[in-house]
């Protein structure tokens, strides 16, 4: 697999179309195979990369995009193994993800699915993150997992994409709540990825109202377990992912001179839990 990646990768523009207009399908059905292999180099470097081009110069035909798309929500692919923790099978969903978001980004100019068919991708793809239970970034001698990371992405696909409806909000609001209290804290960035799906559902005119009832119950989640568990470790990590995010999500609003309504309401809330340090 690798020397036929790395072959298409050197060939031009013009040879890259005459090979997939010969071997397309079964050029995609073992990219398919091989999205989630554990080894860095095949994986990112050579079989992300390959479809990142493919896409982008928009050399996969409009059927081949919509079969990959309704391949890669189900569960073999961006669920594959939800329910475990720290498996390899972790780069099958994060690398899922990560894919699911370029060809979302690619339907919205080419179309090639129907709107019910987007519907069904946008709201199988919402439920993701708050799923997802494998928090880490590097994993040594196997490259980045990032499933939280690329799952933001994904939801931030999700809100842009023409089909999304805004009943679709709340689960990746809880989604992005849900993210705080899986047991790491994070340290590659997660915060900026999870800080755009608010300002992407800001853009696209949901409720401030209701985005600051939301920011006040991630504080209230904090405080309630606090009342009724204690200072345990897995507080403290949520309680750094919470005021990461926060810390963020103020700036990113006074930046953007977005919602200052929010902004306010994220400031003094951040200032209060930081006179419980």
């Amino acid at each position: 697999m690798k020397t036929t990646l790395e072959n298409i990768l050197n060939m031009n523009v013009e040879e890259r179309q005459l090979y997939l207009n010969q071997n397309g399908d079964a050029l995609i059905q073992n990219m398919l195979l091989h999205i989630g292999t554990p080894e860095d180099e095949l994986r990112d470097k050579l079989n992300y990369r390959l479809f990142i081009e493919l896409l982008s110069q928009q050399q996969f035909t409009q059927t081949q995009m919509k079969t990959m798309t309704t391949t890669l929500i189900n569960s073999d692919f961006l669920f594959s193994s939800i329910n475990e923790n720290e498996s390899d099978h972790v780069f099958t969903r994060s690398f899922s993800a990560l894919w699911l978001t370029g060809l979302l980004h690619a339907d919205r100019q080419l179309q090639f699915l129907s709107k019910e068919q987007a519907l069904d991708v946008l709201t199988s793809g919402s439920r993701y993150m708050s799923r997802e239970k494998d928090v880490r970034g590097f994993v040594a001698e196997k490259g980045w997992a990032l499933a939280i990371t690329h799952g933001a992405d994904l939801a931030t696909a999700i809100i842009s994409h023409p089909a999304f409806e805004i009943r679709l909000a709340p689960t990746l609001l809880q989604g992005v709540k849900d993210s705080f209290w899986k047991g790491s804290v994070y340290t590659n960035d997660e915060d900026e990825r999870l800080a755009a799906i608010i300002m992407k559902l800001i853009e696209k005119d949901y409720p401030v109202e209701i985005l600051i009832e939301w920011v006040e119950q991630v504080f209230d989640k904090l405080q309630f377990y606090l009342m009724e568990v204690g200072y345990t470790p897995h507080y403290f990590v949520a309680r750094t992912n919470t005021l990461n995010f926060m810390k963020t999500l103020y700036f990113t609003l006074k930046f953007s001179q977005k919602a200052p309504e929010l902004k306010g309401v994220v400031s003094l809330l951040i200032a209060n839990w930081m006179k419980q340090s």
